[in-house]
């Protein structure tokens, strides 16, 4: 699954639990934030000053990277 900046966050962690350990290195605490049900990765990036764009690029590599092994 490629992840996209529209996606919720929720649907992001529901379907690759293993992405919570880059968004944490990117000091998004969203795991844990009840707004990351209704929030995009976009909305979420903005807020704490994060280029979605490069989020979502560590995001799918970390993800191929994951496939990969």
């Amino acid at each position: 699954m490629e992840i996209k900046k529209d996606m919720l966050i929720g649907e992001i962690l529901s379907k690759k639990p293993e992405s919570i350990g880059t968004l944490m290195s990117f000091g998004m605490g969203c795991i844990m934030c009840p707004s990351s049900q209704m929030e995009s990765l976009e909305e979420a990036a903005m807020v704490h000053g994060i280029d979605p764009n490069i989020l979502v690029a560590a995001l799918n590599k970390d993800s191929k990277e994951e496939a990969d092994a």
